[in-house]
């Protein structure tokens, strides 16, 4: 048994078996890094909950902080092009329709299911489906489906979101 440092976590590995054959491997991580693990998947869940509320509220300034200006996009409103920036986003702030762009009507967005992917100490993947339930035109109440999936790169002890994936239905409600 031997210990190998991988990044901030102590990895614990024993090889069994001779040099002629193929030697199984086990991993461990050590001490409480599960606890570790977890609260660095409820940071992701978090910042994620943070995005969708500056989405929501329509607040562009608070949207922009938790993106990196460089994000990209896959999303229904983008017609399966790949969108750089956050001005194509901008326009949906400034003019969407009702409650998303000025929160004037209730909204309420649950995200199901969240699965965390971390890769290493500074990036991170998160899948889940996003419901978003609000009031139409006419005043009754809808709920909207996508699913999505964010990429999160820690930069200054500061997440933002590098890119996002969205199917199913467009951000802005449909009356």
């Amino acid at each position: 048994m031997f210990q190998v440092s991988v990044g901030s976590f102590l990895v614990l590995v024993s090889i069994v078996g001779h040099v002629a054959s193929w030697p199984a491997v086990s991993v461990q991580l050590a001490g409480n890094n599960t606890e570790t693990v977890q609260a660095r998947k409820q940071e992701i869940i978090k910042v994620t909950e943070q995005l969708i509320e500056a989405i929501n509220n329509g607040d562009f300034e608070a949207y922009t902080k938790i993106c990196d200006p460089a994000l990209t996009s896959f999303e229904p409103e983008a017609l399966g092009n790949l969108v750089e920036g956050t001005e194509f986003h901008r326009f949906y702030f400034e003019n969407g329709k009702d409650p998303l762009s000025k929160g004037k009507l209730p909204i309420h967005t649950i995200l199901l299911n969240p699965h965390v992917h971390l890769i290493g100490d500074e990036a991170a993947c998160i899948a889940y489906i996003r419901l978003t339930q609000y009031i139409d035109s006419n005043g009754m109440p809808r709920t909207m489906q996508s699913e999505e999936t964010r990429i999160w790169h820690r930069r200054d002890s500061k997440w933002q979101n590098i890119h996002f994936h969205r199917s199913g239905s467009p951000t802005v409600p449909t009356k």
